[in-house]
């Protein structure tokens, strides 16, 4: 069954503006793979995920597939991809093919990917530059240097492979930056499952639960919803491990008196989402706990307040650790002048990442956070933010068991992550389907 002119029309569109970026360049020929499969052990492999790239481009989400470009006096778009096979097919499930693929994706071309290291010569012959993403390394590099040396041999001094190269990262993580309203839409719907699934673990959350069994609510509400996985590894960490940025759940009990982090986020139709939030095992947030959470939470609102059209891509961040370090000094962590633990660094003790990132096919998508030219001696300056960007707004906290660190804060760990989506007059926090509000989780725990 063909897909809907509407379905393939993003991805044509997408494929256009690269092109229409190769002609300015000069014209050239495109080159992008997909992701391979990969070995988990043995005979088993991990479960497939196409390069977020090529996807964009495409459309197309099997392994063994290659997308060129042609930037001519007439456009071509080329598909290669595994063929029918009815006796791979019933061990393995369905594959497209190269016939319906140039239907169902829109393709001016479509071939068996057992033809490319035969056609992909010629198609490099009379270009004047080769595009492809630089980061592609490996198999996918030495099949490239391989095409261009058959493509020397072919044309025997009188046609010639690319001369240039050129990267496609960065064009392509321009076009990602902004999202289009099917993106938008898509990445909502992956933002209600993902809070329904932090919701779903703090109501079944219990004193003697293991983090494990925390995990598997999540994965269970993310699967039942529609989502295809989790778009990052879950991390679920009760009590001091909390304090490790990228705790894997494991099987540490919840104890009566701890707060339990929980980053997770579910992919849907390959767009990810990004959700953080922070609760009492026992229900009932400690005074403690209730003095560095709120902090927290102003430290977000901060941030969400400084993001908008209009504003640095910093600002947030900015604004966020002004209001965590002078939370640090109320509280006795950190000793002396705001502006001056801020100038130091000293804050970075208790909160040593940056306040977001951008979101999108990638859980860290594609985008550079600087835009412009540095001046002599300086970075150059921070993106301006534009109304369809996406990021995270997550400020935290993590305090370690010290002899130079009040006892009542010993092994508090606390993130608040949402999804900010940058509109015209401000932004979004599209993951709000999850209470932030200390009094408002402990509310939804009791039900």
């Amino acid at each position: 069954m063909s897909l809907s002119p509407a379905d393939i029309a993003p991805y044509a569109r997408r494929r256009h503006r690269l092109l229409d970026h190769m002609r300015a360049a000069g014209g050239g020929v495109a080159v992008v793979g997909t992701a391979p499969a990969a070995v988990r052990n043995r005979d088993t492999e991990y479960p497939y995920r196409h390069d977020s790239n090529f996807f964009y481009l495409t459309g197309f989400a099997e392994p063994q597939a290659w997308l060129v470009l042609v930037a001519g006096p007439v456009d071509r778009a080329i598909l290669f991809c595994r063929p029918r096979h009815p006796e791979q097919e019933i061990w393995e499930g369905y594959r497209c093919g190269p016939e319906a693929a140039r239907e169902r994706y829109g393709f001016d071309e479509t071939y068996s990917i057992d033809e490319l290291d035969k056609l992909m010569p010629e198609l490099l012959l009379d270009q004047p530059t080769l595009f492809w993403p630089f980061a592609a390394r490996g198999p996918a590099q030495r099949m490239l240097r391989a095409w261009q040396a058959q493509a020397e041999e072919q044309g025997r001094g009188r046609r010639r492979p690319p001369a240039r190269a050129q990267d496609l990262r960065p064009v392509l993580a321009e076009m990602r930056l902004i999202k289009e309203p099917g993106e938008i839409a898509t990445m909502r719907r992956a933002a209600r499952i993902s809070a329904g699934a932090h919701a779903r673990a703090m109501r079944a959350a219990r004193v003697g639960q293991h983090e494990y069994e925390l995990e598997a609510e999540l994965l269970y509400e993310f699967r039942r919803h529609g989502a295809q996985a989790p778009a990052y590894p879950c991390i679920v960490a009760a009590g001091a491990n909390a304090c490790v940025l990228h705790y894997a759940a494991g099987d540490t009990e919840l104890r009566d008196g701890d707060l339990v982090l929980i980053d997770a986020g579910c992919e849907v139709d390959s767009y990810a989402s990004d959700i953080t939030r922070t609760f009492p095992a026992n229900g009932r947030f400690s005074g403690p706990q209730c003095e560095l959470y709120d902090l927290v939470a102003a430290a977000q609102l901060a941030a969400a307040q400084a993001t908008a059209p209009g504003r640095s891509f910093n600002d947030a961040h900015d604004a966020a650790v002004r209001v965590l370090a002078r939370g640090m000094l109320d509280a006795g962590l950190l000793q002396g002048s705001l502006d001056g633990v801020i100038e130091s660094g000293a804050y970075t003790r208790y909160y040593m990442h940056r306040t977001g990132h951008w979101l999108g096919l990638d859980v860290h998508d594609a985008g550079d956070y600087r835009s412009g030219a540095a001046e002599a001696g300086q970075d150059r300056p921070w993106r301006t933010l534009e109304p369809g960007m996406l990021l995270t707004i997550e400020p935290g906290i993590y305090v370690r068991a010290g002899d130079d660190v009040p006892r009542q804060f010993w092994d508090i760990g606390i993130r608040i992550e949402d999804d900010a989506l940058v509109t015209a007059e401000g932004c979004e926090l599209i993951t709000r389907g999850v209470p932030v509000d200390a009094r408002e989780i402990e509310a939804l725990m009791r039900e």
